[in-house]
């Protein structure tokens, strides 16, 4: 993996076409195969970096934020993301459409580079470490984004036999119409993947899957599905490996000037295929233009602010109020509330909006571990959940805070999503927070009068369908078979 960012940039001027490709031309007679495309390690290291190209978090953090809680329409909104804030998911949504076809995609990508390696020849046991390493990593984000697209369209995670989503391990034909497997079938496929990635990987650079990074996929999965007892010795391995950043630390994680915390990432620079707005829904471009047109502040012209509700939970004294938010009063800039900016993307290497995406983080880890103590009956005191959220707030305020005492479960929960709300606010998690713990935490989508006044969208309970993906249109028009499989509330026509 040799001059990575170079070769990053230099490769993604073909990226989006390969990506092209790969959805319309699987089985095309004169395309060039994995037996061609593979004959050397350095065409697998090409093409790994492709399957990486294919990795993007933007779509989650564009949906997350305008369909829950995070942000209300900014003062300078030109009917951006209206429909999203007023909960019009169906059928025909372009980010379930997106999340459906990008996750296969990059699946496919993977699919073709492990097909390949089969026809590279080491010359001696370095290069074959070489190509373990790549093909591991192929393994690993191929689980990923299976995992990725069940945690959205599959109606129970901790249900192994609930409808799944197809698990591809293979070059389907061009006609290929899967059905939807069971969650324990992909689940199956994502164990063994990882379990390929965990003998074979030996990468170091947090860009990329690392053995840490595969422990902090492991420990997410886990917990999605309620097994603590997986999840929480992994979440407490990668804690005492990445402990949690302090002030300076956690402001320069997100200037991207410091690496604290920071299990892995996605990173993003100048002149790479992401190098460019992406004001959509979807993303596809820098986070920062999620929110604002042109950069930070007022003069960036937000046209989607944080929304009150979660802006009334950053206290000053907090670093997490500094990073995340710039507040202006009623009076400043409007003359009947106040204005609310979202700051967690102001840029880096001299582009505004422009910044790396944190895919694993140890706070995330640190609230896994508190879920599960929570699971165990571990409320207050030493080595409770308590005692894990008194810790991370020491560090976001520099000193010591007052101790919460939680009388039971459902207190400890809504608190942990409390502060799961704050500390990961706009990175893609609240969504899926409420959706697995909302019930549990007595929590729901709950945006303050003033923000949801335009549409009376003010509440939305964790009971409702919309807490998970529809199969996708443009899947069920392709793949007849999908009609009757779609998930409860939607539409099969």
């Amino acid at each position: 993996m040799k001059k990575i960012k170079q070769t990053i940039i230099l490769f993604a001027s073909i990226a989006t076409l390969i990506s092209c490709q790969d959805a319309i031309e699987i089985d095309q007679p004169g395309r060039l195969d994995s037996a061609a495309a593979f004959q050397t390690t350095e065409d697998l290291e090409l093409g790994i970096l492709n399957v990486y190209n294919g990795l993007d978090t933007t779509n989650e953090i564009g949906f997350t934020s305008r369909f829950t809680d995070e942000i209300r329409l900014g003062f300078d909104n030109g009917g951006q993301a209206v429909g999203l804030f007023s909960w019009q998911l169906d059928e025909s949504n372009g980010n379930a459409s997106s999340m459906w076809v990008s996750s296969y995609a990059n699946i496919l990508r993977a699919n073709l580079l492990i097909e390949g390696s089969a026809n590279v020849t080491a010359a001696d046991a370095a290069e074959q470490a070489e190509i373990d390493n790549i093909v591991g990593q192929a393994y690993a984000i191929r689980a990923y984004n299976h995992f990725r697209l069940l945690s959205y369209f599959s109606t129970d995670l901790t249900d192994d036999n609930a409808a799944g989503v197809p698990a591809v391990d293979y070059i389907p034909a061009f006609d290929a119409a899967p059905d939807r497997d069971t969650n324990g079938d992909v689940f199956t496929l994502i164990d063994a993947d990882l379990a390929f990635a965990t003998a074979s990987i030996t990468e170091s650079s947090n860009i990329f899957f690392t053995q840490d990074a595969i422990t902090a996929l492991k420990a997410r999965m886990a917990a999605y599905r309620g097994q603590y007892t997986v999840a929480a010795p992994l979440a407490q391995q990668l804690l005492t490996a990445y402990p949690i950043a302090n002030r300076a630390d956690y402001e320069n994680m997100f200037l991207d000037q410091g690496n604290a915390e920071i299990i892995m990432k996605l990173e993003r620079t100048i002149a790479d295929s992401y190098d460019n707005q992406g004001t959509g829904d979807t993303g596809g471009g820098w986070a920062g233009s999620l929110f604002a047109f042109i950069g930070p502040d007022l003069g960036g012209s937000p046209y989607l602010e944080m929304g009150k509700s979660l802006a009334d939970e950053f206290v000053v004294g907090d670093i997490r109020r500094d990073v995340n938010l710039i507040e202006y009063a009623v009076g400043a800039v409007l003359p009947d509330r106040e204005v609310h900016v979202v700051d967690k993307y102001e840029g880096s290497e001299g582009v505004p909006l422009m910044n790396d995406l944190k895919v694993f983080r140890s706070s995330e880890m640190l609230f896994i571990l508190a879920e599960g103590r929570v699971s165990q009956g571990l409320l207050n005191g030493p080595g409770s959940a308590g005692e894990l959220l008194d810790d991370l707030r020491a560090q976001r305020f520099g000193a010591a805070q007052p101790t919460v005492t939680y009388a039971n479960a459902t207190e400890a929960y809504g608190d942990i999503l409390d502060e799961r709300r704050i500390e990961l606010a706009f990175e893609g998690h609240r969504y899926q927070d409420l959706r697995r713990l909302g019930a549990l935490g007595n929590r729901e989508i709950t945006r303050d009068p003033i923000d949801c006044a335009i549409n009376g969208a003010c509440v939305l309970p964790v009971s409702d369908f919309r807490y998970t993906f529809p199969i996708p249109l443009a899947e069920i028009q392709g793949n007849q078979g999908m009609r009757a499989q779609q998930n409860p509330g939607y539409s099969i026509n």
